[in-house]
C-alpha cells in the first residue's frame, strides 16, 4: 500500500526512475547528487519506498534533536557530529560490515549550500566496508532519479571521483545554482 502510494505522488511529482534499477547489490553505498534542497528528501524517501530498498541515511545530528528527531530515527537515519574530527569513516565501515543486506545513502556534499567539492567520506566509506557505491542523480531539471551500474571503488580517490564527476555533469537539483559543480555545467 505504501508503495503505491509512493508510486502515485512520485508521477505526480513528474517524476521517473531510469538507469539501472532493477537489482543492486545487497550492500552498497548510494551516492546522490546533488543536495540543493529540503526536497531532495522528500524525493529519496519516495524512491526508497518505490524501490522497496533496506536503505539507511547518514545526516547530520541536528536533526535527530527534539521535536523531530524520532521521525527522522524511524525513517532510517544515522546522525552524524559534523563538529568532532572523530573517526567516522571506520565507525560506519564497521556498522556496515555487520549486516549482509544493509545499505546507506549519503549526500557527499554536506550540504544543501554552494560546494564546489564533495566530502571523500563516502568513498572511503565504500572501500574500508568493501561496498560498491552505486551514483544517483536526483535531477529536478530532467525530472528523473537515475541511478549508475553498481562501481567498485578502486582505492584511488582522484582516479575515481574523475567517473563520478563524469557522471553527474550537468544535473540540476532543485536550486541548480547551488548544485556540484553548476558552473562548470
Amino acid at each position: 500500500m505504501l508503495r503505491k502510494i509512493s508510486e502515485w505522488l512520485f508521477r505526480w511529482w513528474g517524476f521517473k526512475l531510469t538507469g539501472q534499477i532493477s537489482h543492486f547489490p545487497r550492500r552498497v553505498i548510494f551516492v546522490v547528487i546533488p543536495h540543493t534542497s529540503n526536497w531532495d528528501f522528500p524525493l529519496g524517501i519516495l524512491t526508497r519506498s518505490i524501490l522497496q530498498l533496506k536503505l539507511k541515511f547518514i545526516a547530520k545530528d541536528s536533526l535527530f534533536r527534539w521535536p523531530y528527531g524520532f521521525i527522522f530515527r524511524w525513517l532510517g537515519g544515522i546522525p552524524v557530529d559534523r563538529s568532532k574530527h572523530n573517526n567516522f569513516v571506520k565507525a560506519v565501515a564497521a556498522t556496515l560490515e555487520k549486516y549482509d543486506d544493509l545499505s546507506i545513502a549519503i549526500a557527499p556534499e554536506g550540504t544543501r549550500k554552494r560546494n564546489d567539492e564533495l566530502k571523500s567520506g563516502f568513498y572511503w566509506i565504500a572501500v574500508e566496508a568493501k561496498m560498491p557505491l552505486v551514483l544517483v542523480k536526483f535531477d529536478f531539471g530532467n525530472k528523473e532519479v537515475h541511478f549508475s551500474e553498481p562501481m567498485i571503488p578502486s582505492g584511488n580517490f582522484e582516479e575515481d571521483l574523475q567517473i563520478i564527476n563524469a557522471h553527474f555533469e550537468g544535473v540540476k537539483g532543485y536550486h541548480p545554482e547551488l548544485g556540484y559543480r553548476y558552473h562548470q555545467a
